[in-house]
């Protein structure tokens, strides 16, 4: 039997992994049967020698392979003996993170011949409730609006989203985590990336402004996000300017009063009226996302 898991949610990928593994080693105890073998080391004549040799403890034998798509002459091998795995007990669970050819040969042999499930990056409702179940594990209770500005504070990454989850839970103890807790703990995304798309801002260089939005989006940032950073750090640039105290961490504070001093009053004011424009054109559909984005840049 193959067992496929892929996609660029490492942090449920490897859970789901994780679980297998478990799972096996709950029902077979020796550990003698588990094996590993991962990337450009993984070499098939292992993994074939290891597959046909008998167990002493007529255990059902476990398999990893981890990012081995990479291995061509593996991979070939692989298909050329595929029908020993389909028609075997033993497991081969095979695990590849990030982007996979969909016309790549393993691929599609594995699309139709295995147990498979695809790891994509969660957004919107779905990851709000993955929020919200983490949070329940703790038995932590999380303020809607909570959950909202950790979104908007870290974005999918759920490895850091676990991390802090578990350092609010840990705070919080038995109480409720609201908003402000959220603002004054957690250390925002912002931090590495719009940081520097608004520094570009600040000194004009829209040029690199709009290079650094692209790159936002190449990477699979949505828009909307993106809208919601500059929104979020425009806001604080225009409370620091009118004098307003900032309840988040200091480090936001500390840049935040930095860049402020490269804008007046009057063009934060204005920069805050026209990103409420973009994000109703772009919920109304009037300018599609990235061209809204662009022009955003470009009149600032």
């Amino acid at each position: 039997m193959i067992i496929f898991l892929y996609g660029p949610d490492t942090y449920r990928l490897r859970e789901k992994a994780r679980e297998i593994v478990a799972s096996y080693q709950k029902v077979h105890k020796s550990g003698l049967n588990l094996k590993y073998f991962e990337g450009k080391n993984f070499d098939f004549r292992d993994l074939k020698q290891e597959f046909q040799t008998t167990s002493m403890f007529k255990e059902k034998k476990l398999f990893v392979l981890k990012n081995v798509f990479s291995n061509q002459e593996s991979k070939n091998s692989f298909l050329e003996n595929s029908e020993k795995f389909t028609g075997s007990d033993n497991i081969v669970l095979i695990q590849e993170e990030g982007e996979i050819n969909p016309k790549d040969p393993l691929f599609d042999f594995l699309r139709k011949n295995s147990k498979t499930q695809e790891f994509q990056l969660l957004c919107g409702q779905k990851l709000k409730n993955w929020i919200e179940k983490e949070f329940e594990k703790y038995s932590t209770e999380v303020e809607t609006q909570a959950v909202e500005t950790l979104i908007n504070f870290i974005g999918n990454n759920l490895w850091r989203l676990s991390n802090e989850i578990t350092k609010l839970a840990a705070f919080k103890g038995n109480k409720r985590v609201t908003a402000k807790d959220i603002a004054v703990l957690v250390k925002p995304k912002i931090e590495t990336d719009i940081f520097k798309t608004i520094d570009a801002i600040a000194l004009k260089d829209k040029a690199r402004a709009l290079s650094l939005l692209h790159k936002h989006l190449e990477r699979g940032d949505s828009h909307l996000y993106l809208l919601a950073m500059i929104n979020f750090q425009f806001r604080n640039l225009l409370q620091v300017k009118s004098g307003a105290r900032l309840k988040m961490h200091p480090y936001v504070i500390k840049k935040t009063t930095q860049q402020a001093k490269a804008f007046s009053l009057e063009e934060l004011k204005k920069i805050y009226r026209k990103l409420f424009e973009v994000d109703y054109q772009i919920k109304t559909g009037k300018l599609d996302p990235q061209t809204a984005l662009d022009l955003l840049v470009a009149e600032i």
